[in-house]
């Protein structure tokens, strides 16, 4: 099978009662991770350097991964943990938990309420499965290949849009240390967004983005480079959702690749378009 986002078969392979009741127990684990990271949410957390800042971050991760760390080995004993959220590219043979213990940690340490706890079970680089739970409104989303992407066990579907120029879409930001070449290839795709879109939305983290296209609010979003962490939770949801996933240009997504769109079906392909040019 291509390392791409394909949902078919993958639940009767792996058995998807038991995937099933896998889910349910992470969509436990991410709810009590963010129990902890609420209780450290309050004030906005100052920082003069970017040492501190990156105490302050570290500090929130630990406090999630302290939860997160034994419910996993419990729940799955040989399934291996990637815990490094900036990482991407393939994952070697055999199940890793895909975790980002605090998705939106910049904005958590600002008091601004877009965060999430996130972990996704990929299985020979195929998403089994996903939960994501966001502490400060109680909403987990979770998807399981081949069974559909739910809100609190409610359907999601992506939205019939069929004209961009109607269209929400969104965008993340690069990361301080990114490729000049990749920042301005971003600055260059909101711009062309700008003419083409209805509006355009640019902020972090790209999981909730993609939780907006999987629940139909937004209908389109992209991004250039990203780590696995980012989009391994969304692509699944979007994907279960009814949604399209690729490159920017058109081609089936992997996490090695260089680009990244989620959309509706009826947007897709104009989407491309535009990202292309």
């Amino acid at each position: 099978m291509p390392e791409s986002i394909q949902t078919t078969g993958i639940a009767a392979t792996a058995g998807s009662a038991s995937d099933a009741d896998l889910l349910a127990q992470t969509a436990i684990a991410v709810r009590a991770a963010g129990s902890a990271l609420r209780e450290r949410f309050g004030d906005v957390v100052r920082y003069q350097t970017r040492e501190e800042l990156m105490r302050a971050l570290a500090a929130n991760d630990d406090a999630a991964l302290d939860v997160l760390r034994p419910r996993f080995a419990l729940l799955r004993p040989d399934a291996r943990l990637v815990e490094d959220e900036l990482a991407g590219g393939a994952l070697p043979p055999g199940e890793w938990w895909v975790l980002d213990p605090a998705e939106g940690n910049v904005n958590h340490l600002h008091a601004l309420p877009e965060w999430a706890v996130t972990a996704t079970l990929v299985r020979d680089n195929q998403p089994v499965l996903t939960a994501v739970h966001l502490p400060l409104t109680g909403e987990t989303y979770t998807a399981l290949a081949g069974a559909g992407a739910h809100l609190d066990g409610r359907p999601l579907r992506v939205s019939q849009t069929t004209d961009l120029g109607l269209s929400l879409v969104a965008t993340s930001q690069a990361r301080p240390d990114e490729d000049e070449t990749v920042v301005r290839r971003i600055g260059s795709s909101i711009t062309a967004m700008l003419f083409d879109a209805l509006v355009v939305r640019t902020s972090v983290p790209a999981t909730l983005h993609l939780l907006h296209v999987a629940a139909g609010r937004l209908d389109a979003f992209w991004q250039f480079a990203g780590a696995r962490a980012d989009l391994l939770p969304g692509a699944l949801l979007v994907a279960e959702a009814g949604g399209r996933i690729s490159d920017a240009e058109g081609r089936p997504w992997t996490p090695e690749s260089e680009s990244f769109v989620a959309a509706a079906p009826g947007v897709h392909t104009q989407a491309v378009t535009t990202l292309s040019r």
